[in-house]
């Protein structure tokens, strides 16, 4: 089942989409070999805040849209949910253009609102995800390719995340703190909680940069899918030219030998990766290097061998998001300005991610900068 395809597609024309996407799975059978009839199918999209889709935040509407006349024409029943990490699903939805494609195809926006335990044989026994995920007949998986700024990249596998409802992924920050490996391992095992029956990627327009929230659309002119997502993710990384010891996913998953994992063992289908391939693609700057130094030494230098947020005080109108959403609640408004209490911070970006002003910048540590020339 490792078997990821791509198909050149240059624009958000819904025509050229559904074509694509009719033509990416095809190697697979059609959508027909996912759905069965009479089976609620949940289609889950990058929905992270309210942006339009021309900001490349989230998956694009004509993506999904596509998808839904496909899983009707198989017989299934479409619903599309998701929990984005600011504000209102409904407004979120209205905004990217996602809703007004649910109101012309008369299909059901679900909330993530109501968490069920789901018990794993992993290092997370009980993991909480939201009920209308675990619950769907079948699962569709439409991530948006994007930079991020703590795990380089997000695409199937850390779309996922989206399936923990609401609070709950701060939550899960703090338990991985700055360990971007656990986090990794944690989101791998959310993925194995319940499998995606398929992924289907927006490359369309990808985000370069600042991603996942403040990085730069960048027009890649791809659609990409498979079963397995973490051979998805793999083909993902090669088409945007990310090194591997960038990628905290594939690394752990590697490590754990899980299916898919193995790019020797991936078949590449329809448009050849190396006519997609882009190049220049930029990066978001490195977060930490640590070469594994004992914890105690590490927490004495970490200012100078990690990257940190830093506010820019000219665009940031003070709303209180990345306050809100802090993880471990370090940030602060206070006479007039946002403070962040570095001592505290565990760098995990969630300000940046979620910051509707792009009010958030990343400062490297001295030694991280002298470190950066030379990798």
């Amino acid at each position: 089942m490792n078997i990821v395809t791509l198909e050149k597609v240059q624009s958000y024309s819904r025509d050229e989409v559904r074509c694509g996407i009719a033509r990416l799975l095809s190697e697979f059978g059609g959508m027909g070999a996912f759905v069965k009839p009479g089976e609620r199918v949940l289609l889950k999209p990058n929905m992270l805040y309210a942006k339009p889709p021309e900001a490349a935040v989230t998956t694009h509407p004509a993506v999904v849209a596509a998808v839904i006349d496909l899983v009707r024409e198989a017989g299934g029943t479409p619903v599309v949910g998701d929990s984005p990490g600011v504000g209102k699903l409904s407004r979120v939805a209205a905004k990217c253009g996602i809703l007004e494609v649910l109101e012309e195809t008369e299909t059901e926006l679900v909330e993530f609102s109501e968490p069920m335990e789901a018990a794993g044989d992993g290092l997370f026994r009980r993991i909480e995800l939201a009920r209308p995920y675990l619950e769907a007949d079948k699962v569709i998986n439409l991530p948006k390719l994007k930079t991020h700024g703590m795990m380089t990249m997000t695409c199937a596998v850390k779309n996922l995340f989206g399936a923990v409802v609401g609070t709950a992924k701060a939550a899960w920050h703090l338990k991985a703190g700055e360990d971007r490996d656990l986090f990794a391992r944690m989101l791998l095992e959310i993925y194995l909680l319940r499998k995606p029956d398929l992924n289907i990627v927006d490359a369309i327009v990808a985000m370069e940069g600042d991603g996942p929230g403040s990085g730069d659309p960048r027009s890649v002119g791809v659609l990409l899918a498979g079963v397995n997502p973490v051979s998805v993710d793999m083909v993902a990384a090669e088409l945007l030219g990310i090194p591997k010891k960038f990628l905290y996913v594939e690394r752990v998953a590697e490590k754990l030998g899980l299916p898919g994992s193995d790019r020797a063992a991936i078949r590449r289908c329809g448009f050849p990766v190396e006519e997609a391939r882009v190049s220049g693609f930029r990066l978001p700057p490195v977060s930490d290097v640590q070469w594994g130094l004992p914890r105690f030494l590490t927490r004495r230098i970490r200012n100078l061998l990690t990257a940190y947020p830093v506010p820019f005080p000219d665009r940031c109108g003070l709303c209180g998001i990345c306050r809100d959403a802090c993880p471990p609640g370090v940030i602060e408004i206070r006479n007039g300005s946002l403070r962040i209490d570095y001592r505290k911070c565990i760098r995990c970006f969630c300000c940046r991610e979620l910051c509707p002003s792009n009010a958030l910048g990343i400062r490297e540590g001295r030694l991280l900068r002298i470190i950066n020339k030379y990798i």
